[in-house]
């Protein structure tokens, strides 16, 4: 292998001679008639190719493995629907490269940039390149792109093909395969976010899609003075699926271009687009538009102006999105979201958008990232998977019990389809004629009859919540699609193919998880009215139509995956106190102390797999060490269950959250030793696996309080822990630290002390304020405390308490005004960003 100084050496002789070869025939290429295509193959595809990627595919990758995919054009009247290039490592995308002839101005022309920050602010790409070789312009993609924006707008980064030797090592380092695989360019994007004016497309979408809520609701409410809560928020989130899925299809070329549009500017919207929803029934065959089981929707009446608003706005030159491009991932991240809120019905019949209580007690909804999900699918289904043929696979099934919008499942999905088409690819594909199909650039791709196959025969999933197991289904069923275009589809409607989707309400099932049937004691359902037995909403696992009972009968699951629910009992009693009793009478993991729901679902997975099964969550590793979490350690430990745990510390994986979690993985048959990791660096472990990790021996695992340690400390620790006393055994007390939940506003740094005054910095505001000195106290971290010594953070905190008897209590409104007008006076200025923290928790507080 070349040194590394070497590959970038040999890189900049690569580009030295294209600069040279473009300049001397400069005026050859700056004329109209030297197309895109000339430039990209006598230039960009070099230039990309000396940077290490393997452009033209000369290794020979299957398509989902390619390095840089040549995207094709969808043609939608005169414009396009793909970017040129998508460059991608390990199959997902990284950054996207838009290709323009040399006569194109890059650095003032608007329509290029746009074009660009289009695609990529859709698929959630944090940078990419517009590039006609003499110019190239680097882009922050993660600012909202508007139609009328200068070329200059989100623009990182400019050079000319002068430039490109002197800059060499600014597009190496960020840019370059090698770059990439090292870290550098998500480092490099992670430098440049926060600025302002950056909205990513998930929380613009999200939206989006709540005005329609509201608009629809409010409509739907004042023209049907009948319709009920329950069938209120059943038809808002049906029409909004509908028009989503549809919108989608349109721009990824399965259904005609405008065809939603067209219908917006017809009188009579909402009929007319019952008609669209009823062709589209026959066609797809799904459930999403299923009237038969839809009794609600055919018979509202809407508004043509509400409808007209939202189908406008997903249609050039309103929407900034590329449906083409939006992944069912990003999807699902906005309808996770989404489903945090409820509508309710106030006396007077009017429609109200309010946040769940379980959500707001939680702080919010909190989408799991990516390569969380992709992890843990990989250290499940990808074990479980792994040397087994098609034929084996089809026996596995895979569940979430808590789905949500379906996060893990896709994910699961996703890795199925993978390796089922390198499965085909490397045995004789040609002899595999019903599960692949040579496409574009011979390239073999998964027939739609094969995807149903592995989706139906697969995955399965949970959710107590109607709303979210309608969002997972759609989800799912976008990702069958995906690689399908309208002549495809069609010729399976000519073929007469049942359903070009399938229809999985046999496998994705609206229930409660925890509860099943003895809820009710012996029958007794006269005790609960109509409403709460909605909320508790039993599930009978058992059930061989409304539950898993032929999977149940057959031993269990094999792989149970997900992100379950964290809410504490304390909390969770204001809302289900019916069910914490219950909890604490089925569940062994919920017998002791003020527990977490999470523990239980931990329980509950264990029983639902079989004898072989396999368990990954990511969950809080508070239950390692809490008193409430005795119990589940004791089961754990009593089953030898432990296979892996990765331990992520004090780090933060979910955005906008304060949660120590850890990967759990357990084994239902049980293990003598575990893998213990623990990622220092969440990034580091992220991009290339650096942690510290071991076995540990599962005979040291019992019911005790979990401190496990592995590397160069284990020794020391296994000394300090033969010692008789602890800390606990001599603190008085031990409390946890500060959680402002808005540090921006709350923490500072120290610019200058004058005394009284103070001088700091805001990061919230972006600015120095003046505040008096009292008001605030110094703001110490625990890397900050050291043996005999406390070092300067640099930092202060505002404290509006008074601490008394070793009691704080909330300093009133009046008495901070008077003592700290100027501590008053920023705390006002920053009065809605506070009030919305933890979705909307502090709200008027």
């Amino acid at each position: 292998m070349m040194p590394e100084g070497g590959m970038k050496d040999q890189a900049k002789e690569k580009v030295k001679e294209l600069a040279r070869r473009f300049r001397y025939n400069l005026g050859v290429y700056k004329k109209s008639t030297y197309n895109e295509t000339q430039v990209r193959q006598e230039f960009i595809n070099p230039f990309f190719e000396a940077l290490g990627w393997d452009v033209s595919n000369k290794q020979g990758h299957a398509e989902q493995y390619k390095d840089v995919v040549h995207e094709d054009a969808i043609k939608v009247g005169r414009s396009t629907r793909a970017p040129d290039y998508s460059f991608r490592i390990g199959g997902r995308r990284k950054f996207f490269v838009e290709a323009k002839k040399p006569s194109v101005n890059i650095k003032e022309d608007i329509s290029p940039s746009y074009q660009l920050r289009r695609y990529a602010w859709s698929a959630k790409l944090p940078l990419s390149i517009v590039t006609d070789f003499e110019e190239l312009s680097v882009y922050d993609c993660r600012i909202k792109p508007e139609q009328k924006d200068k070329a200059s707008v989100g623009r990182i980064g400019y050079y000319t093909f002068e430039e490109y030797l002197d800059k060499f090592d600014e597009i190496y380092d960020v840019f370059s395969k090698d770059a990439i695989l090292k870290g550098s360019f998500d480092r490099h994007a992670q430098s440049a976010k926060g600025k302002r004016g950056t909205a990513e497309v998930d929380s613009e979408f999200l939206k989006e899609i709540e005005s329609w809520r509201e608009m629809l609701a409010k409509n739907i409410a004042l023209r049907n003075p009948d319709v009920s809560i329950y069938e209120l928020n059943y038809a808002v989130q049906k029409i909004i699926d509908r028009i989503v899925f549809l919108r989608i299809c349109e721009d990824r070329g399965i259904e005609p271009d405008g065809q939603l549009q067209s219908t917006a500017e017809s009188t009579g919207v909402y009929p007319d687009l019952l008609n669209r929803f009823r062709l589209a029934e026959s066609k797809y065959n799904s459930g999403i538009f299923d009237f038969g089981a839809d009794a609600v929707t055919s018979r509202l009446k809407i508004d043509d102006k509400v409808l007209k608003a939202i189908i406008e706005s997903l249609y050039y030159p309103k929407s900034p999105y590329e449906f083409s491009v939006l992944g069912v991932e990003i999807l699902g991240n906005v309808y996770e979201q989404f489903l945090g809120k409820v509508i309710r019905l106030t006396a007077g019949h009017q429609a109200k958008v309010e946040t769940k209580p379980e959500v707001k007690k939680a702080g919010g909804v909190y989408y799991t990232p990516q390569y969380i999900v992709d992890y843990i699918v990989k250290n499940t289904v990808g074990k479980l998977v792994a040397g087994k043929t098609p034929e084996e696979i089809a026996e596995i099934k895979i569940l979430d019990p808590a789905c949500g919008s379906g996060s893990f499942l896709i994910g699961a999905y996703t890795y199925l389809l993978r390796y089922h088409l390198d499965w085909y690819v490397e045995n004789k594909p040609k002899t595999h004629k019903k599960a692949v199909f040579q496409g574009r650039a011979d390239g073999w791709y998964l027939t739609t009859a094969e995807k149903k196959r592995i989706l139906l025969s697969n995955i399965f999933g949970v959710d107590i919540d109607s709303q979210a197991v309608e969002v997972t289904k759609l989800s799912l069923q976008l990702k069958v699609l995906e690689n399908e275009s309208r002549e495809s589809v069609d010729q399976q409607v000519k073929l007469g193919m049942e359903g070009i989707l399938p229809n999985l309400g046999g496998n994705i099932k609206c229930g409660n998880s925890l509860i099943g049937p003895a809820f009710y004691d012996a029958g007794q359902t006269t005790l609960f009215d109509e409403d709460e037995m909605r909320r508790v909403n039993v599930f009978d696992w058992d059930d061989a139509v409304r539950g898993f009972g032929e999977i149940m009968a057959r031993g269990g699951f094999d792989c149970v995956i997900g992100n379950p629910p964290y809410v504490r009992i304390q909390t969770m009693k204001e809302w289900a106190p019916t069910e914490v009793e219950f909890y604490k009478r089925q569940y062994v993991a919920a017998s002791k102390g003020n527990y977490d729901i999470y523990v239980v679902f931990v329980e509950r997975a264990l029983q639902l797999l079989n004898v072989k099964g396999r368990m990954g969550y990511i969950l809080p590793h508070k239950f390692f060490q809490a008193k409430y979490g005795q119990p589940l350690r004791e089961l754990i430990a009593g089953g030898k269950h432990l296979d892996t745990i990765v331990h992520f510390g004090d780090q933060q994986v979910f955005a906008g959250a304060t949660t120590y979690t850890c990967l759990l993985f357990l084994d239902k048959r049980g293990n003598k030793c575990f893998r213990y990791v623990k990622a220092h660096d969440l990034n580091a472990w992220r991009v290339i696996g650096d942690a510290v990790e071991g076995d540990v021996d599962a005979e040291k695992v019992t019911e005790k309080e979990w401190n496990f340690v592995v590397g160069s400390g284990a020794q020391l620790f296994e000394r300090l822990s033969e010692m008789p006393a602890k800390l606990g055994d001599v603190a008085a007390r031990m409390a946890q630290g500060i959680r402002t939940s808005a540090n921006e506003v709350y923490v500072l740094e120290l610019v200058s002390d004058e005394g009284e005054l103070i001088h700091v910095r805001s990061k919230q505001l972006d600015c120095i304020v003046v505040l008096e000195r009292e008001s605030v106290s110094s703001f110490l971290k625990g890397r900050e405390i050291k043996p005999y010594q406390v070092l300067p953070s640099g930092q202060v905190v505002i404290i509006p308490y008074r601490v008394e008897g070793g009691r704080a209590t909330l300093v009133s409104e009046s008495e901070l005004k008077q003592r700290f007008p100027n501590t008053y006076t920023y705390l006002r200025e920053n009065r809605s960003y506070l009030e919305g923290r933890e979705n909307g928790k502090f709200k008027d507080q």
